[in-house]
């Protein structure tokens, strides 16, 4: 029964993380490349290092959990 657990903890792990990086990208990446290129970021304003630092937090928390529930592997 390890065996099977085990792979589904590592599932659980991968799409944590993979949610995790989708919302660095989605929330930091890419309003600093629309920025970068002369667009605008709707609704922004001066406000959105404060917002990228928030999706930032976020994505980095999923990617922590992720790492803690690795930690459940069994040998």
């Amino acid at each position: 029964m390890s065996l099977i657990q085990n792979e589904r903890t590592k599932l659980l792990a991968t799409a944590l993380n993979n949610i995790g990086v989708a919302i660095i990208v989605t929330g930091v990446v890419a309003p600093a490349v629309a920025t970068l290129y002369g667009g605008t970021l709707p609704g922004a304003g001066h406000w959105w290092f404060v917002v990228a630092a928030g999706w930032l937090l976020a994505g980095i928390g999923l990617h922590i959990l992720a790492h803690i529930n690795l930690g459940r592997l069994k040998p």
